[in-house]
């Protein structure tokens, strides 16, 4: 069964509205998005990889990555945990930063609210991501998110059915 990522713009309240469901337990879709060398393996899109540097999944922790291109690229980011039930939701600001984590403030903040469900059919993440206003949620989408998003739960679609 084929799933289809769903994202809506939201622009009168800033924020995109994310769904995707997954073939998979929820345990499982879980830990793909909060432990390293799951994340490692499906978040960025082909030909691209993510490359942890660090990451400590608690409150007040944070996920330190870059995506890494074909060509050598490197574009780092620094995921920061708000907070954490664990098997069910977390909050995270995301910021792009240099490789040391200092934030980069030529882009915007986005706050991710991931919540993890399960279905009759396996499991389904419904994120909401927020923004400061709608410029920066069109920056973001002119970046390509969309399209580049979309291919990594794609990827994560691969892993779960390994």
């Amino acid at each position: 069964m084929t799933n289809k990522t769903e994202i809506l713009k939201d622009i009168s309240n800033r924020k995109l509205n994310i769904t995707r469901a997954f073939n998979a337990p929820v345990e499982k879709v879980w830990r793909a998005w909060t432990e390293a060398e799951q994340l490692d393996k499906w978040w960025a899109p082909r030909p691209w990889r993510a490359i942890t540097k660090t990451m400590d999944f608690t409150e007040g922790g944070h996920w330190l990555y870059c995506m890494a291109g074909p060509n050598g690229e490197k574009a780092w980011c620094k995921v920061s945990f708000q907070t954490i039930e664990p098997g069910k939701n977390f909050v995270a600001d995301a910021n792009f930063c240099n490789e040391e984590g200092a934030i980069d403030a030529n882009f915007p903040t986005m706050t991710w609210d991931n919540r993890f469900l399960s279905t009759d059919t396996g499991s389904k993440v419904e994120i909401t991501l927020s923004f400061a206003n709608e410029d920066d949620l069109e920056k973001i989408v002119q970046m390509g998110f969309k399209e580049g998003f979309s291919m990594g739960l794609e990827n994560l679609d691969e892993l779960l059915e390994a």
